[in-house]
């Protein structure tokens, strides 16, 4: 009957999602708990930058407050 592929179809997809979620932890892993942040356009590449010059430690994922910039 059409149930009989439901495991297979199960298995399947959770193989498909182990390559993407583990993705998304290594990067929270390496990057200080923060999700990995893509500069598609010339503006976000400046943003990136300048979290980078800002937070002092030259990483734009180390983030300082309003309130700590000097």
């Amino acid at each position: 009957m059409w149930y009989e592929i439901l495991p297979g179809m199960a298995i399947m997809g959770i193989c498909l999602a182990i390559p993407g979620l583990s993705t998304v932890y290594m990067h929270r892993r390496c990057n200080g708990g923060k999700e990995k942040r893509i500069a598609r356009y010339p503006y976000q590449w400046n943003l990136m930058e300048r979290d980078r010059r800002l937070s002092g430690v030259n990483k734009y994922y180390v983030s300082k407050g309003l309130e700590n910039i000097d």
